[in-house]
């Protein structure tokens, strides 16, 4: 286990092997329960806040000291978690920004004075830490997923215990070790790494936590709700995005943003375009553009600048995409191009007239695939597009602003895209979703405020 600054060796441990080629990366502790207690108790006993101002600085520096090993660690990632350099690279970087942009936002915390009508007193509202947060991360982009909760957590001044994917914890380790040296006091941060069905449900119901923040898949946010019961919880739960095409839309763009939103971190990604949903006659035209830019992308080893597209975490992963494709294609869908598997690469997919019940767009789909569903009309696409019990996020391509701010109004997602796709991104806007997609919202502003409470101090004023 990671604490104090050091990592302690336990009995047991788990190896970490690349999708690509099986070959060993490192391995890590397989932390206990009880050795997970501990560290939870000894960190409640100890924790002292940072005042705001020290809190930014730890931030910042961890930020430099990322972009001065930025190609170490893009290296890394590439290694445990299989997604091409040409990627890992820009999150590095991505992760860099949003450490900087929490350290602005943790100088600006504050909170508000309000005069109570008709009482001659000031209530005076204070932001203070949540206490200790328990952040648990999956294995897709396994720095940026841990960024974006370690860091709204130091920026409000909590004690963190973190828990990353048992598949690419090694990351995670190497940005807890980044953080200590720039400075934030060991004491304040552990990282414990073991078998999920152990470790999670020990650390989310831990009476030591006052906070869970977690990214996953639904059942697995089902089990941490239920054992981080009484807590404050912030869920990020996955979507299954869809990118709307209206027919007078710019087909060059829809294109490149469903090949893009589709094809990325091989479609390993809560945010990526699942569903591609064409209305009324674009929908030949953009099924072939797609395909186009689909044989555009190379896919194989990551290690390699010039791929594209990279394996899936493990072959299981890669199998169970290949079998929603052929049950799609069973169902009367039209595969355009790729669905060739070796081991845990998949080449990219582009299916045609997919049936809106298939379970490869109903359920969240993790891999290279970008299905395309033919709709009528307006209303029919609305429907379609909350037809399923996900709601993140959404795009939609049209030179209508009437169209689009009625699909905008009527769309059950966390947000709603104007030519550009559900994988837009930004570190200053609210990010979560509704429905099975998630509870609260992450975004370093809205996470920091999330991992905060409110106190209200009142007092009288001088009477004249």
């Amino acid at each position: 286990m990671f604490r104090d600054g050091v990592l302690s060796s336990s009995g047991g441990r788990i190896t970490v092997r690349s999708p690509w080629d099986g070959e060993v990366v490192g391995d890590v502790p397989a932390d206990t329960p009880q050795e997970l207690d501990e560290a939870i108790r000894h960190l409640r006993a100890v924790r002292r806040p940072l005042p705001p101002r020290r809190r930014a600085e730890v931030l910042r520096r961890t930020a430099e000291l990322l972009r001065e090993r930025a190609e170490e660690t893009a290296m890394l990632i590439t290694r445990e978690s299989g997604v091409c350099v040409a990627e890992t690279r820009g999150e590095v970087e991505r992760a860099a920004v949003n450490l900087t942009v929490a350290a602005e936002e943790a100088e600006r915390l504050r909170g508000e004075s309000i005069p109570v009508p008709g009482q001659n007193r000031l209530a005076v509202t204070l932001l203070e830490p949540a206490g200790v947060v328990a952040a648990l991360t999956p294995f897709n982009r396994p720095l940026n997923q841990v960024v974006v909760k370690v860091a709204p957590a130091v920026a409000a001044g909590c004690a963190v215990v973190l828990k990353p994917s048992e598949k690419t914890p090694l990351t995670a380790l190497a940005l807890a070790r980044l953080m200590i040296e720039a400075g934030l006091p060991p004491e304040s941060l552990v990282v414990t790494t073991g078998a999920p069905g152990r470790l999670g449900p020990a650390l989310a119901g831990h009476p030591g936590v006052d906070m869970v923040t977690f990214t996953g898949s639904v059942p697995t946010g089902e089990r941490v709700a239920s054992a981080a019961s009484g807590k404050r919880i912030l869920l990020e739960l996955g979507g299954n995005d869809p990118l709307i095409v209206l027919p007078d839309a710019d087909l060059e763009l829809a294109s490149r943003l469903a090949a893009d939103g589709a094809f990325a971190t091989a479609g390993q990604s809560c945010r990526g375009v699942k569903r591609v949903i064409a209305v009324g006659g674009i929908a030949d035209d953009l099924s072939a553009a797609i395909a186009t830019r689909a044989g555009r992308k190379r896919a194989g080893d990551p290690l390699d600048p010039a791929t594209d597209v990279g394996p899936l975490i493990s072959r299981e992963a890669a199998a169970e995409v290949e079998r929603r494709v052929r049950e799609a294609v069973a169902a009367g869908a039209k595969q355009l191009y790729g669905g060739e598997r070796d081991g845990a690469l998949l080449t990219p997919v582009v299916l045609d007239r997919v049936p809106p019940d298939a379970e490869l767009v109903v359920e969240e789909t993790f891999g290279p695939v970008a299905p395309v569903i033919r709709v009528g009309g307006v209303d029919e696409a609305i429907e379609v597009a909350n037809s399923t019990r996900y709601g993140l996020q959404s795009g939609v391509v049209t030179s209508d602003a009437t169209a689009f701010m009625r699909i905008a109004a009527e769309l059950r997602v966390g947000a709603v895209n104007l030519n550009a796709g559900p994988q837009f991104d930004s570190p200053h806007i609210p990010f979560g979703g509704v429905k099975a997609s998630g509870l609260g919202r992450e975004g370093l502003r809205y996470a920091i405020r999330e991992m905060c409470v409110t106190k209200t101090v009142t007092l009288p004023l001088p009477s004249y």
